[in-house]
């Protein structure tokens, strides 16, 4: 499989560059994986396809102020920072980040931001081009300046300014620790998701914090190569018992998102592993019954065509950017050739694309 299998040609005005209000009012493209057939609604009428019993699984993770202004100690150049991901392994307040100008950017280097609120010094490079840093707060504690100095990261394509940061936040958001919106929650307001519970289905909650893999090109034309940043993943123990109670008294798991996704596969390949594992007739019952475990970990999951899900039923996303490792999950979920008219289908109707665009279900 070839990254250029997931190619598209995409007119740029159809990049939405602002939100719509409210937040349930974006379309909906409803691409049933049966039969290939497509509908076109209005996102708050995704409760027509949702049964009693079904759960919801969606992202809390919540954006960062991570994008940081500043300058180089000592020689007064200017600097940009990108936080993308904790790393408690090297430290307290140590973080993986994206530093420009990355070639004048050395170890050891002192950076401040917000007039010496906030310092970072350089510890290392990483394989994929960032910096390991440790950041410093002149009062209070780090994550207090972080919060008054950063802002919120928008992704390349937006060039419009965003009035209220909180519309590239989730309602929902809780979990301090991205570097990036999980898009496709942003459609629901509280309201609907009110009336979802209402009407019987349930809305369980999973974290992974959005890192490099957000910004990154896949470089590689072979996609076997390609190397999936790692992330930081966690699932409850009561939201790992209410997926696996909801499989199996019959319900459907959809996914918000394809981080919801790829954390609920990520963590029913450990339990299925772990269920092989234990080679017992006890260990092969559970297997049969349990489709996630709790989990606090990282994840490199990379999902292709080829790929068997073992907990996702259905998903609600977003329309992803092309070549992307995005639109290999969603084309891996649905297959190549469906999505691939799907998108089609969608540029020709004037869907809006991307983080603030439409969105599409796929059943």
């Amino acid at each position: 499989m070839r990254i250029s299998d997931f190619d598209y040609t995409l007119p740029p005005e159809r990049i939405a560059q602002t939100p719509v209000e409210p937040r349930d009012s974006s379309r909906l493209l409803v691409v049933h994986r049966q039969t290939g057939a497509f509908e076109h609604r209005i996102f708050r009428d995704i409760t027509d396809y949702l049964r009693p019993g079904d759960l919801l699984v969606a992202n809390q993770s919540r954006v960062l102020p991570a994008r940081l202004l500043g300058v180089k100690q000592g020689t007064g150049g200017q600097v940009e920072m990108l936080l993308l991901a904790a790393r408690g392994d090297v430290g307290p307040d140590c973080w993986e980040a994206l530093v420009r100008p990355g070639k004048r950017i050395h170890t050891g280097q002192r950076l401040s931001f917000g007039d010496g609120a906030l310092l970072a010094e350089v510890l290392e490079p990483t394989e994929a081009g960032g910096r390991v840093i440790r950041l410093s707060a002149r009062d209070g504690s780090v994550a207090e300046a972080v919060t008054r100095v950063g802002v919120t990261p928008l992704p390349p394509y937006i060039h419009e300014r965003l009035a209220d940061a909180e519309r590239y936040q989730t309602v929902y958001a809780r979990e301090p620790g991205s570097a990036a919106a999980p898009t496709a929650g942003l459609h629901f307001t509280t309201a609907l998701l009110h009336q979802v519970e209402a009407m019987g289905i349930g809305i369980a909650y999973v974290t992974l914090h959005i890192g490099l893999d957000t910004f990154r090109p896949v470089e590689k034309d072979d996609l076997s190569e390609h190397v999936m940043h790692s992330e930081e993943i966690e699932l409850s123990a009561a939201a790992a018992q209410r997926i696996n109670a909801t499989r199996a008294a019959g319900g459907r798991i959809i996914a918000v998102g394809t981080t919801s996704v790829r954390t609920l596969e990520a963590v029913a390949q450990l339990a299925a592993e772990q269920g092989s594992d234990q080679g017992s007739d006890q260990g092969a019952a559970d297997e049969g019954t349990r489709v996630v475990m709790p989990y606090r970990g990282r994840t490199r999951l990379f999902i292709t065509p080829g790929y068997q899900f073992r907990a996702v039923d259905a998903l609600i996303t977003n329309f992803h950017l092309p070549r992307s490792t995005l639109l290999a999950l969603v084309s891996a979920f649905a297959g190549r050739e469906l999505i691939a008219r799907a998108y089609e289908e969608a540029i020709a109707q004037g869907y809006r694309f991307y983080s603030f665009g439409d969105a599409m279900l796929l059943l």
